[in-house]
């Protein structure tokens, strides 16, 4: 009989692992109060919604320290873990990184554009010192030999990796975040909706400042859903600006990996460090040169002045949207325009004919898992994913999205299979639509185009499969390439969020920021999750 993990009441692994790494780690006792000669005693930093400007301000002027910065952290995760089951492993190493960190500081030396940025990475980016499982109890005890390109020039910009996240079981499902390897991952607004999937770890931990800002990926929404269901900013780029290299692949000519965070600022920062060629990804070849230097230069808080926007009603079907959710939408519209944006409302574009062209998916999961396993080395612990059919090292959602990679060839390039599945950029079905989709909005144009990130609230967590609904996110972005964002635009019901959807031409993310960035400044809808405003420390050991 396979094997059947404890998806809901299981993380067995996580139970054992983190209260022992977090007892290691603040065994030092609770952060003192006292702080650097000439800073106010009773000064305290708090990092319940920081910033990364608030967190390098507070240690550049002694308010704080890097050590005291990951500490608080750490006692965030120690004090609403169990409620949440974002965190799949912490890091034995953060707070020695957090101590060199602050030591470098002491000594004069440049810091990195990240440094001390307590980060949250979802788990299916290598770590070279932390295990990667992609949601799959066949991977529990993967440690690759090296960091995905991501996780390594965070690293190299001084952020600090302060645990892995939660997802779904090999980022199968967009509709929750449950893994065979840890947990099932809850919405921190809502502690009995979903997260969305894959990358509900990352967002339920972020929106719950468990780190400041964290890293997720996006095969057709698994950046983009969990951050509107979370209040969060997150960002699917161009394909080809940034590198998959070292995220365990789902599709890996649609996948895309990049930030999520609370602000379009904190993203753009993340992004400025990420973007960029990488020649162990191929994909990137064709961005090679394309990124902007920086992307915080976009941040404009009259940045929607003069853009003309595109309103996708196609996207926001009246009967299958739910009430609030379009109200919402209906005011982000008028403040847009308040904003001195001109507004196409309706946008008219057939997406639904668009994405019934021939060609425009293939089950390529075999295949680029074998490649993926592949650079693990001899350590890797399979060679074929499809071996835990064999062995039933699977969760019962996962099986039927195994079994329908039975048929294609392990070792074989897809656009070389009897039934050709070409690569993005030579497949003539999604260069068609995204050609289709530049040539309306350059009829109208439109700089951008506009749409509900999803149309429904989150889906009670024990029937999220049954009342998944409205997700936007797979329609227009992964299919064409095109960049999208995703941001804020309030809460349903007084409790659910919901999200904004911009969608830009390929590459021009800095548009994406600056019109994101000039809502957001505008609206401030952005509010930490009930039950999880207060710092760690304070609840854990009382005011200081």
């Amino acid at each position: 009989m396979p094997w059947r993990p404890r998806i809901v009441d299981g993380g067995q692994r996580k139970h054992r692992s983190i209260p022992a790494l977090l007892s290691a780690a603040l065994a030092v006792g609770p952060v003192a109060c006292t702080s650097e000669p000439g800073v106010e005693a009773d000064a305290v930093f708090e990092v319940v919604e920081a910033t990364i400007g608030d967190v390098q301000a507070a240690i550049r002027d002694g308010t704080t320290t890097c050590r005291e910065v990951v500490e608080r952290h750490l006692a965030r995760i120690a004090a609403h873990e169990d409620a949440i089951k974002a965190i799949t492993v912490l890091n034995p190493r953060a707070l020695d990184r957090a101590d060199r960190l602050d030591a470098a500081q002491a000594a004069g030396e440049t810091m990195g554009p990240l440094f001390c940025v307590p980060m949250l990475v979802k788990d299916n980016f290598d770590t070279h010192d932390m295990v990667t499982t992609g949601g799959s109890i066949a991977l529990a005890d993967n440690l690759p030999p090296d960091d995905a390109f991501m996780v390594r020039k965070i690293r190299e910009a001084d952020a600090i990796v302060i645990a892995k996240t939660n997802m779904a079981e090999w980022a199968f499902s967009p509709r929750q975040s449950v893994s065979s390897s840890f947990d099932t991952t809850r919405n921190a607004y809502a502690l009995d909706r979903v997260p969305a999937g894959s990358s509900g770890g990352t967002a339920s931990g972020v929106a719950a400042s468990f780190g400041v800002i964290g890293l997720g990926s996006d095969t057709g929404n698994s950046i983009r859903g969990p951050s509107s269901h979370l209040a969060l900013v997150g960002i699917r780029s161009t394909i080809g600006l940034t590198s998959r290299d070292g995220v365990i692949p789902l599709s890996f000519d649609r996948d895309i990996a990049g930030p999520m965070g609370r602000t379009v600022e904190d993203v753009a920062r993340v992004f400025n460090v990420v973007a960029g060629y990488d020649p162990a990804d191929p994909y990137t070849e064709a961005g090679r040169g394309r990124e902007e230097e920086d992307y915080t230069a976009f941040l404009d808080a009259d940045g929607a002045r003069g853009a003309r926007i595109g309103v996708l009603r196609a996207l926001a079907d009246p009967e299958e949207t739910d009430g609030e959710i379009l109200a919402l939408f209906e005011a982000a519209i008028d403040d847009l325009a308040a904003l001195g944006a001109g507004i196409v409302d309706p946008f008219e574009f057939d997406v639904a004919a668009e994405l019934g062209r021939e060609g425009m998916f293939c089950r390529r999961f075999r295949y680029d898992m074998w490649v993926y396993l592949r650079s693990l080395g001899p350590a890797a612990p399979m060679t074929d994913v499809l071996e835990v059919l064999e062995d039933g090292r699977y969760s019962d959602y996962a099986q039927a999205s195994l079994r329908r990679n039975e048929g294609a060839p392990l070792d074989v390039h897809p656009s070389e299979w009897d039934e050709p599945c070409p690569d993005y950029a030579e497949n003539e079905g999604r260069q068609a639509y995204l050609a289709s989709l530049v040539e309306a909005m350059d009829d109208e144009r439109v700089d951008a185009i506009l749409y509900p990130s999803w149309l429904c609230v989150p889906a009670p967590i024990d029937r999220g499969d049954e009342e998944y609904c409205g997700d936007n996110s797979q329609r227009v972005a992964p299919a064409t390439g095109m960049p999208a964002i995703t941001v804020p635009m309030g809460y349903t019901y007084g409790e659910f969020p919901a999200g904004l959807q911009i969608l830009a031409r390929p590459y021009d993310e800095g548009l994406l920021f600056r019109l994101a960035y000039g809502y957001e400044q505008a609206t401030r809808h952005r509010r930490p999750p009930d039950g999880f405003q207060r710092d760690g420390f304070q609840e854990k050991e009382g005011a200081s």
